[in-house]
């Protein structure tokens, strides 16, 4: 394993970049997001930089009310730019799209529909010209790369909290975005389930190399996971605090992880963070 880097960048400032916008899949500029209220407007994020490279794995963490959510919906395009700007592949965002599946805390399944019915209907609109037999191919995949092999059939009332989360990974990995947005996915589950599906997304995102973002509270989670760990300022006119780079090489193992001495540097330097 490799040993550790961390960069740390002042408030404002461009955090660290990729040397060429070849390597970039999302190129977020001067971000600004306003939100109004009765007093006037009060300012979430402000002039937000940061350059998320093809196929990296990025976790976002910072405490409640920083703007996590915020800066995760308007790359999603379900939230309006107050200001600045976020490139797609060097395309402003301008609105949702299939480029961009999203993970939410939870999985938002139909629960008269099965397994299969759920990932499908994303997999129809993103893929109309496929045929039914490809469309179902393609569910039947992801659906027995995250466990759910046995599960197909079965309605989402009858799925466990777990496994319907198995099924939301399943759903977005489905459509083939270029960016996997993830807001605190494990969030609602107990400790193993968590641990086991944090298996599931390395696993089938190691197969994958999808752009991924993910927002977390959970230290361990965000150095599990993650290529870089950004550490967002409190708010309000929150920006990028630091950024620490995990060297740990891939695919990961959670044991030899825990057994390696530069986890414990990377988790102080992250808690440090946190409690100042």
């Amino acid at each position: 394993m490799t040993t550790s880097i961390h960069t740390t960048v002042e408030p404002g400032a461009t955090a660290v970049q990729p040397t060429s916008l070849r390597d970039v899949m999302l190129n977020i500029k001067d971000l600004t997001k306003i939100y109004p209220t009765p007093t006037g407007g009060y300012t979430v994020l402000e002039n937000l930089n940061l350059q998320i490279k093809k196929e990296e794995f990025v976790s976002i963490i910072g405490h409640s009310g920083c703007g996590k959510t915020t800066l995760l919906t308007m790359i999603a395009g379900l939230n309006n730019i107050s200001g600045g700007q976020i490139l797609l592949n060097e395309l402003p965002i301008t609105g949702p799209g299939p480029d961009r599946g999203v993970i939410f805390q939870s999985p938002s399944l139909l629960p008269w529909m099965t397994a299969l019915e759920n990932v499908l209907i994303g997999v129809k609109q993103v893929f109309p010209q496929a045929t039914k037999n490809q469309q179902l191919d393609i569910c039947k995949y992801y659906l027995s790369k995250v466990g759910l092999e046995s599960a197909f059939h079965k309605k989402a009332t009858e799925l466990s909290q777990g496994m319907q989360q198995r099924v939301g990974i399943a759903r977005a990995f489905a459509l083939k975005p270029k960016v996997l947005l993830l807001d605190e996915p494990f969030g609602m589950l107990d400790s193993l389930t968590r641990s086991e599906l944090q298996d599931v997304l390395l696993e089938v995102w190691n197969r994958e190399k999808i752009t991924a973002i993910q927002i977390t509270h959970d230290v361990d989670e965000a150095i599990f996971l993650a290529d870089r760990v950004i550490m967002m300022t409190s708010g309000p006119k929150a920006q990028i605090g630091d950024i620490l780079k995990i060297g740990f090489e891939r695919p990961r193992n959670r044991k030899a992880l825990l057994d390696h001495p530069d986890y414990y540097h990377y988790r102080k330097h992250l808690i440090d963070f946190l409690e100042h």
